[in-house]
Formats: structure tokens, C-alpha cells, sequence
């Protein structure tokens, strides 16, 4: 058995019993990451400060005094989150050698409860992405590609054609999936955990906006920000939700924790909801694959006696168009504060303090940054403020009452596709611009952060490719538990397989005669 396929309430309960010490499963995490590195999942690899934290960890389970269930469990933060003493990048230019003096709450949240902080994750510059492929530390490579890789040419070396993870959170996604972390943080504002989650194999967690405190989440779109959380099953999910939850002082836009116990409920009766299904989101694009999925688990629920019905969302035809329009003002407006004089990167030019401003953000934005924040001052303008930005939030109301109306009807989750279809290849992914390809990849996720609502993508099944496709759940707001209720019952019944590479067979226990050879087997699990 290899240690790093276990969920987060089996390594915590090795740790407990005293099978595992943190200073070992964090030694692993960190071997496993150098042993992956052609992935580029990770920017910054805190090792040292790990290996500290574990020690601490250790000595607090020998005196029978640990600080939660995840004392002791290696994680990982998206590089967009600010980290005391930690490099964060934002996967730019522009912020090169910052170095934060705070943590952001939920990694506060996360290492005040013991957890071992192994990295800072790769993403496209400021978020701004649907594939990971746009960062400033290039584009990170998603680990299922490897396993067919492995199977057909014996290791990594043979790579000729890769798959994406998705973004912005391809690297908090392929941390997980490669076993190097056993949950990760990441940010979505139009589906940037649910994208990578799906292609990668995952579940991953948006999270009701409010839920989460996005102090020290460097934002992107004020409105639509929301800490996620990736990990391998649902429960685990629901056990760093538990502890992330929760008003903050330092976040306005923050509510109170949900009431009840953080865990799943054990005996949960999943025929006391009602599923809908959207007919908006049949959308052009839609792969047999992921449709027959669709139909496949929409039928499993019909089976098991939960009540399965058609709905309708009709503004989601706008909600890409809206999205992209509020998306690009609130990104000119925040990254407004990049100006070369305050923090990171400045420009040599310094003819007049205009042209400092100009060159600075010219040599640290890459173009995908510098097109949306061009089309946002635009939206902007004062002759074009009505026409854009104003009738963008009249749609987004209205995208909101959909959901609103739907939900007052009785129904209790939503039932769709996360993508249109498996990991695209890298070739064939760059051969679109940005915009394309957001609009193509967020088409299923984005309505979920216009009206703040909590959705969760996990695995169903693998495409004949051998790659994973996942489906979404989007529920009302603050339900989130049941949400994750309901993917802990819809895991219990797909069977979403693990895969393994080239060489796990001849994984063994861990053992210190053995653990060079274990990590350096490449695996992913669900």
C-alpha cells in the first residue's frame, strides 16, 4: 500500500496510531514532488519550512496533543494566495521577489490546524486562464497524460503530446492527482477549481461566495472570488471546508460558519432530493462522452428513487458574454495597483512617471493580462459604461433569479456537465486564443459564481482516451454540506477507478529500503 493514495481520515489516523510519522509522509510528499517535476505543478517548494512544521506536528501526536484531523497532512496553496516569508508570484512578472508579510486566512486557518505547507502551485498569470498554460513558470502538465504515456512508452522521457490540467488551478489540481499533496487551495472565479478537478480527476469544492474569507487571496474579480479546495474524495473535501468556513474580521464580504457538524452525515437519504436538469446546458460542443455520463448518473439517481426532472435556466445563453464583460472591469480595476513603485517589478525606464507606469506593466503583464485590463478600462469608458457594464449586472440579476426560481420550485441540486469534454491536448489547446478557450472551458461553471452559489465537480468515469470526465452539482446557497453529501453518494456508486503507472506494482510498504523506489513511480488516484 502506498501511503500517498490515502484519504485524509486514513493518513490521519496512521499519524494517530503512530503507523506513520508526519516527518516521514512529509519526506515522501516532498520526494514525490522532485520526482515529478515535469509536471510543473509547483513555483515555490517550501521544504524546509515543511520539514519544520512536520517535526512540530510529530511532537505534538507523541504528547497526544494534536491540533485537528489534519495535523501532520502535507497541502498546497495556489501561488495566488499570500504566504508570510513565502515567495508568491501570481505566476507573473509583475510580482517577481514579492515576498508577503501575512498569510491569507484559510492558510492561517490551515496551519494553525497543523497542516504542512509543502508549496506554492503553478496557474496562468493572475488566474487569468482556462488551462494553466499562460503562467510566467510555463504551462503545467496534467499527470493522466502520463499514465497513457507510461503504458505505451515506459516513462515521462516519451512525452510527445501532453494533455492540460485546465486553470487557473492546473497546479493545486496536479499536486493532488500526482500524490504529492493530499488536498490543495486554489481560486475560482468562473471555474478555475471545477475545470482542473474535472480533467484531472478530482473533486473539487466553490464554495458558496462568503463562505470562505478571501483576505489575502490576490483578487481578480472582487465579486466572484471564492477560495476552493481540491482534494480526492468528497469527505475530504468537507474536512478542510469545515475548518476554512467562517466569518472574518478582515473580509467584510464574509457570512458565519453553516451550522451542524462539518463531517458528512453517515446515514444520508438521497431520496429526500430533488435533482434538476438544465436544458440551457445541453450546449453545442457537448462530447458523447460526457453527455452519456450526464444520462448515466442522471439515471442512477432515478434508480435509486430520488426524483429527476428537467428545468430550465434561460439567461444562461448570456452568461459567458456577461461574465467576460464584469470579469475584464474588475480586472482593470485591480490591477491597477501593479505600477511598478509599491511592490515587484519596475521597469528601468524612467524618462517621466508615465512612461515608468507604461513600460512596468508592459514587461510585467503577458498579454492575456494586458487584453483584459485594455477591455475592461473600454467597458469603462464613460460613454460606454451603460451600454456594458451596467446592462451586465441587469443580466447577472437575472442569470441569479434563474437560479433562485428553480430552487423555489423544489429542486435541490443541479445536475450538469463541468466541461465539454475530456483533457484537451496542449497542441491542440494553444491553437485558440485565451478568450476562446475561456469562453469554451467555463461555459458550465461560471453561472455558479454569478449568483454565488455552491458547486462541486468530482469524477465519474474515463474517456476512451483514458482520461477522466467529471460532471457538476450546483446547489442552493449555503447548502454546500449537502452538496458534498450528495457527491459522497455519488462516489459510493461510480467506482471512478485508480490508475496506476508503469512500475506501482512493485510498490510495497513503506519502508526506508524502499521508499526511493516508491517515489519514483509517477501515480494518480481519484
Amino acid at each position: 500500500m502506498n501511503v500517498l493514495r490515502l484519504s485524509i481520515a486514513e493518513v490521519s489516523r496512521a499519524l494517530r496510531e503512530g503507523q506513520l510519522s508526519p516527518t516521514e509522509l512529509c519526506r515522501k510528499c516532498l520526494n514525490r514532488i522532485k520526482r515529478t517535476r515535469h509536471l510543473n505543478a509547483y513555483i515555490t517548494v517550501t521544504e524546509e519550512a515543511a520539514m519544520k512544521q512536520a517535526e512540530e506536528a510529530e511532537m505534538r501526536l507523541q504528547n497526544g496533543t494534536p491540533k485537528g484531523p489534519l495535523d501532520g497532512i502535507p497541502f498546497a496553496v495556489k501561488d495566488n494566495f499570500c504566504t508570510e516569508n513565502i515567495l508568491t508570484t501570481c505566476a507573473s512578472k509583475m510580482l517577481g521577489g514579492y515576498v508577503p508579510p501575512f498569510n491569507a486566512t484559510v492558510v492561517q486557518k490551515l496551519l494553525d490546524q497543523g497542516a504542512v505547507l509543502v508549496g506554492k502551485t503553478n496557474l496562468d498569470e493572475f488566474a487569468m486562464g482556462a488551462g494553466s498554460t499562460d503562467g510566467a513558470f510555463g504551462p503545467v502538465r496534467n499527470p493522466w497524460s502520463d499514465a497513457e504515456t507510461y503504458r505505451q512508452h515506459g516513462g515521462p522521457e516519451a512525452q510527445t503530446d501532453w494533455v492540460i490540467t485546465g486553470g487557473s488551478s492546473g497546479g493545486s489540481a496536479a499536486a493532488v492527482a500526482s500524490l504529492s499533496s493530499f488536498f490543495s487551495l486554489g481560486s475560482d472565479t468562473g471555474g478555475s477549481t471545477r475545470n482542473p478537478g474535472a480533467l484531472c480527476g478530482l473533486v473539487a469544492v466553490k464554495p458558496t461566495y462568503g463562505l470562505l474569507s478571501r483576505h489575502g487571496l490576490i483578487p481578480l474579480v472582487n465579486s466572484m472570488d471564492v477560495p476552493g479546495i481540491m482534494a480526492r474524495t468528497a469527505r475530504d473535501a468537507a474536512t478542510v471546508l469545515g475548518i476554512l468556513q467562517g466569518q472574518d474580521m478582515l473580509d467584510a464580504t464574509t457570512i458565519p460558519s453553516l451550522p451542524g457538524q462539518p463531517d458528512l452525515p453517515e446515514d444520508f437519504d438521497i431520496k429526500q432530493i430533488t435533482v434538476g436538469i438544465p436544458q440551457e446546458y445541453h450546449a453545442p460542443g457537448l462530447s458523447p462522452e460526457v453527455l452519456g455520463q450526464w444520462c448515466r448518473v442522471a439515471g442512477l439517481f432515478e434508480e435509486a428513487g430520488v426524483q429527476v426532472k428537467p428545468v430550465s435556466l434561460p439567461h444562461t445563453q448570456f452568461s459567458i458574454v456577461c461574465y467576460h464583460v464584469l470579469c475584464c472591469c474588475e480586472v482593470a480595476s485591480n490591477m491597477a495597483r501593479f505600477d511598478g513603485l509599491e511592490y515587484g517589478h519596475r521597469s528601468p525606464v524612467a524618462s517621466s512617471t508615465e512612461a515608468l507606469y507604461a513600460a512596468t506593466r508592459h514587461e510585467g503583464f503577458n498579454h492575456v493580462v494586458r487584453r483584459r485590463i485594455l477591455s475592461g478600462n473600454y467597458f469603462l469608458l464613460k460613454q460606454n459604461y451603460e451600454r456594458y457594464f451596467v446592462k451586465a449586472q441587469q443580466v447577472r440579476r437575472l442569470i441569479a433569479d434563474d437560479f433562485s426560481k428553480v430552487f423555489g420550485s423544489g429542486v435541490d441540486v443541479l445536475l450538469t456537465p463541468t466541461t465539454l469534454s475530456d483533457a484537451a491536448s496542449y497542441r491542440d489547446f494553444m491553437q485558440e486564443d485565451n478568450r476562446t478557450r475561456s469562453a469554451q472551458e467555463d461555459v458550465f461553471t461560471q453561472p455558479a459564481n454569478m449568483a454565488g452559489l455552491p458547486a462541486v465537480t468530482l469524477p465519474t468515469a474515463l474517456s476512451s482516451r483514458g482520461l477522466p470526465i467529471g460532471l457538476q452539482l450546483i446547489g442552493r446557497p449555503l447548502q454546500d454540506r449537502k452538496l458534498l453529501a450528495v457527491a459522497h453518494w455519488m462516489e459510493q456508486r461510480l467506482g471512478f477507478p485508480h490508475i496506476r503507472f508503469h512500475g506501482d506494482h512493485q510498490e510495497q510498504e513503506t519502508t526506508s529500503t524502499t521508499e526511493e523506489r516508491e517515489e519514483g513511480t509517477t501515480a494518480v488516484g481519484a
